[in-house]
């Protein structure tokens, strides 16, 4: 189990140093307002520079896992009850999530996808900073099981996310909450440029009717015109989150 984690934790870093990691956040959503989300993050160009080296002893080094967060709470309930409360909040959100680790050095590929479904788009939170949360799981299975600092709280970029829907009207509505801790995001971004400059986050999100309108002028339509994809820098992202502000009106 310790070997699982050290590799789980070691595609936290590729996520965080590839020269070009892209992310999509895709989300089905159902006319009740239920549906399915995933944040997906594709680093298959690092493998293709580093595979090689990754192989053990000359033998192909295959991964494909499945990682279902409330099997882990429930594994290390007592542990976890002995972190503080906000720490405890922020494993809590993590409940209904599972995460794919997908590692292929013979066919170049490094992939996970962290999943879940909802029953109403409005209670969904920021669902990178649930990823960024989900990279920081050796509180489950690491030294903050023990009692030492836990690095839980330092992924916040000082933003919320919130997704609504209703009367055929959808949101994405980022907001800056800690205006601190978004100054520091951005002022460590300099050391981010060099790594990740060609990185995207790209929407890609399908209705279950037709699209009316969309504020984001760059987004591209799908054929049936239920879905549309809209890709931006990642760095740009952090920076002006609000790139990724969108409002959708579907047809009655």
């Amino acid at each position: 189990m310790r070997n699982f984690y050290r590799v789980f934790l070691s595609f936290v870093l590729v996520a965080i140093l590839s020269s070009s990691c892209n992310f999509t956040e895709t989300m089905t959503l159902e006319p009740d307002g239920s549906g399915k989300i995933s944040v997906d993050f594709d680093g298959s160009s690092f493998m293709e520079m580093m595979g090689d080296e990754m192989r053990k002893d000359g033998e192909e080094q295959k991964m494909d896992s499945i990682i279902d967060f409330a099997y882990l709470l429930e594994e290390r309930k007592d542990s976890i009850a002995n972190l503080p409360q906000e720490e405890q909040d922020k494993l809590k959100r993590l409940e209904n999530f599972k995460m794919r680790i997908l590692m292929d050095t013979e066919s170049k590929d490094m992939k996970f996808s962290m999943f879940t479904d909802f029953v109403n788009v409005n209670e969904l939170s920021d669902m990178m900073s649930t990823f960024q949360e989900a990279s920081s799981t050796q509180n489950l299975g690491g030294k903050a099981m023990k009692g030492e600092d836990a690095p839980m709280g330092k992924t916040s970029q000082g933003t919320d996310v919130s997704y609504k829907y209703k009367d055929n009207r959808f949101s994405r509505t980022t907001i800056v909450v800690d205006q601190e801790l978004f100054q520091k995001s951005i002022d460590s971004l300099d050391q981010m440029k060099m790594f990740m400059g060609e990185s995207t986050y790209t929407l890609n999100y399908n209705f279950p009717k037709k699209i009316k309108s969309i504020s984001a002028e760059k987004a591209l339509f799908s054929q049936d015109g239920k879905s549309f994809t809209l890709e931006v820098s990642f760095l740009e992202m952090m920076k002006n989150p609000e790139i990724l502000n969108i409002d959708v009106v579907l047809e009655e």
